[in-house]
């Protein structure tokens, strides 16, 4: 199975592998965001499995795939909910330090310097895949979402979030976070990958997948907060969506 893995993307992230951590570094903008991604996605996740967030490990039983896991900012809380995490990056710089910093928070993480067509090809099958900021990094869109449908399960879920491609969003995201605010450096985001919210379910059901929710992720640069909202999706949105049984 070919990759659609783009080299270029992936040396852009582990030239920065080293501050996954560090909430004032490069990575500053998506430790922001982190609790509103969260929100999202646990609320998709226990709705369509039944769960009780107020339970001690309402996730516990499930096995999630966390593509493009980074430093794991998402692979540790999905743990500590009581998934089964995988944590997949084609950085392979990224994973040291993934792995190092989910020892010394105690928990157990699997993660492995590889992609989602390699894991496809392998027979490897979850619950949830989640597949955040990834999808407009990738080569080839199309192909990434069905290899992304093999790793589910029937009946298994899939959040998918990326940035619309409009004015709006390259004023804010190349503009503003990589230009002026200097959140990210220049070059991180390509805004003629940013696909919008009406592509993304046209691929997704292209991919054999069932679109199901999309919400907007809304800075407020007044209150310094990230929102979710039914309504934006102008910039930083998320969709889940379900393979069929």
């Amino acid at each position: 199975m070919s990759s659609t893995i783009d080299p270029a993307e992936v040396a852009k992230f582990e030239a920065m592998a080293a501050e996954w951590w560090d909430t004032n570094g490069k990575f500053r903008p998506l430790h922001m965001m982190n609790p509103c991604r969260l929100d999202y996605i646990c609320q998709q996740i226990a709705g369509e499995f039944g769960r009780d967030l107020k339970a001690g490990k309402p996730f516990e039983g499930l096995r999630l795939l966390d593509i493009g896991c980074g430093g794991g900012l998402l692979s540790e809380p999905m743990a500590r909910l009581g998934a089964t995490v995988v944590g997949a990056d084609a950085a392979e710089k990224n994973l040291p330090v993934a792995r190092i910093h989910a020892a010394q928070s105690g928990l157990e993480i699997d993660y492995r310097h590889t992609t989602a067509e390699a894991l496809a090809e392998a027979g490897e099958q979850f619950d949830v895949v989640l597949n955040m900021e990834v999808i407009e990094h990738v080569s080839d869109p199309a192909a990434y979402l069905r290899a992304c449908h093999d790793l589910l399960k029937p009946g298994g879920l899939m959040v998918c979030s990326t940035l619309n491609r409009n004015p709006k969003s390259y004023l804010m995201a190349i503009i503003g976070a990589e230009h002026v605010m200097r959140w990210l450096p220049k070059g991180t985001h390509d805004w003629a990958k940013f696909i919008t919210p009406d592509e993304l379910y046209e691929l997704i059901r292209g991919a054999g997948l069932t679109p199901v929710d999309r919400r907007g992720m809304v800075f407020n640069p007044i209150s310094w907060r990230w929102s979710l909202s039914a309504k934006d999706l102008s910039v930083n949105y998320a969709t889940t969506s379900l393979k069929p049984v």
